[in-house]
């Protein structure tokens, strides 16, 4: 009886996990050009079978021990879901097909990695614990979709410069895309700032630990960051560069320490 029980607990978020990964494939071959509808709606099948699994697996819905399951690859691949989630939320607007196939081809890859590394269980000791969780993970998604349109922008720049032309390389202005982009760093960086100052204010105890070192150095990154643009008018490479410096600094403030730590190094992370 208690093997059958564990089998169907395993089962399902499998079943589900295998669902996702096959809806993502299935978004990530099909042609960018067309009129097919077959690649947008497995994306957004895939997005919802891979949200589904992540609150299953993270949240421990039908599972005895208590606390959620933190890790580096469930974090990164939550993070991939809202990147996902925003641009389901953007194709509305602006068709993205070759956007589309990038990452279909990341949110399958973040759903295996979240299956072959699922991290381990962690009772939060803060009842504002999760929300401080929720609130860096949202920043990570933020920054995230701040991250692929500079790409788009910076690889916009350079065909302007090829080819002399004042649109992107997917029929979107510049103007609009820096713009976009931005907005997303705006927002990115608020969550941010909040997620850092409700850890710091529940806090039972100050550590200066990689964690908090790397992601006081990207906030500070991001906060400078804005600063430029709004002062000194920063631009281009020079903007995405800063950019991209303070994405990789929460990179290895969360997913990459706890990378060290789980699977280097093979201990427990607190």
């Amino acid at each position: 009886m208690i093997l059958s029980l564990a089998t169907s607990q395993t089962s399902a978020p499998l079943a589900l996990a295998l669902a996702a990964v096959l809806a993502y494939a299935v978004a990530a071959v099909g042609p960018t050009t067309g009129t097919s509808r077959t690649p947008a709606l497995a994306l957004t099948l895939a997005w919802l079978l891979h949200g589904l699994w992540l609150v299953i697996d993270i949240a421990g819905i039908g599972r005895n021990d208590p606390g959620m399951r933190l890790g580096f690859a469930p974090v990164l691949s939550l993070a991939v879901w809202m990147l996902v989630a925003v641009h389901q939320v953007e194709s509305r607007f602006v068709p993205l097909p070759a956007v589309r196939r990038s990452l279909a081809t990341v949110g399958a890859l973040a759903t295996v990695l979240a299956w072959c590394f699922p991290g381990e269980l962690h009772v939060m000791a803060s009842r504002w614990g999760p929300l401080h969780w929720v609130l860096g993970v949202a920043s990570y998604g933020l920054f995230g979709a701040a991250v692929l349109h500079a790409t788009m922008l910076d690889s916009a720049e350079r065909q302007m410069r090829l080819r002399a032309t004042a649109r992107g390389p997917l029929g979107m202005p510049l103007m609009r895309m820096e713009r976009l982009t931005f907005r997303f760093v705006e927002a990115g960086f608020v969550v941010l700032t909040f997620a850092l100052v409700l850890g710091v204010a529940t806090a039972s105890q100050w550590h200066w630990d990689h964690k908090t070192v790397f992601s006081l150095l990207g906030w500070a990154v991001f906060a400078a960051l804005l600063a430029g643009r709004h002062l000194r008018g920063w631009r281009g490479q020079r903007a995405t560069r800063w950019l991209y410096a303070g994405t990789l600094l929460l990179l290895l403030a969360y997913v990459g320490s706890r990378f060290v730590f789980e699977v280097l190094l093979g201990r427990t992370v607190t």
